[in-house]
């Protein structure tokens, strides 16, 4: 729970981003998250034109999904270290991250795949339904995106913002080709805290 002092600062960190960027392209529930991104990160580039990107009804399906009770699947622990832990008690979100799971371990292991991958193969009941939240791993958004295609899991929204070098951008992209809502951005920028930061704004908005 936020101390007076802290919401304090938090508020006074809102009004700093608000009055730095000014007009802006996004509309009023996209912005909340997009302000929620530049607070975790300071970084002012995410107010750009479509730096971050949304599916038509990305965040309505979301919003919907949290307050119903869905399972949150990360693809490491640090997005869930990055969230308010408070908002998936309040609405009996699981959040589930197999990352360090010894079977999934040992699966990646005899396959040849990445631990992100398997982790997201071997989480597919709660994918269903589910909302996805990548940040560090752009193999974990591949795999989401091949289980889709599949018809092998089919979640209610994806928040794919995986950093890197190697396939990040990519994975953005693959993404924004499905037909699944997502909230998404464009480049290797990203990170566990930005999506923490998405999740965190969802909840904002419940």
């Amino acid at each position: 729970m936020q101390t007076e002092k802290g919401q304090s600062i938090e508020d006074a960190s809102m009004r700093v981003i608000e009055a730095e960027v000014g007009p802006h392209s996004y509309d009023e529930q996209q912005w909340q998250v997009v302000r929620r991104i530049i607070h975790t990160t300071a970084d002012f580039d995410f107010a750009d034109a479509n730096a971050v990107v949304f599916s038509k009804n990305a965040i309505d399906f979301g919003t919907d999904a949290l307050r119903s009770g869905c399972a949150v699947v990360t693809d490491v622990s640090a997005v869930y270290g990055g969230m308010n832990k408070q908002n998936p008690k309040r609405h009996s979100n699981e959040v589930i991250c197999r990352i360090s799971d010894p079977v999934v371990v040992k699966y990646a292991t005899e396959h040849g795949t990445t631990r992100a991958e398997a982790a997201m193969r071997m989480s597919a009941t709660e994918i269903n339904g589910g909302v996805v939240a990548v940040g560090n791993a752009p193999t974990a958004l591949l795999e989401v995106v091949r289980m889709i295609k599949e018809g092998a899991a089919k979640p209610a929204l994806v928040v794919g913002i995986p950093v890197g070098f190697i396939s990040a951008p990519e994975s953005k992209e693959e993404l924004a080709s499905t037909d699944i809502e997502y909230i998404t951005n464009k480049g290797r920028k990203g990170g566990s805290a930005v999506a923490a930061a998405v999740i965190n704004a969802l909840y904002k908005m419940i």
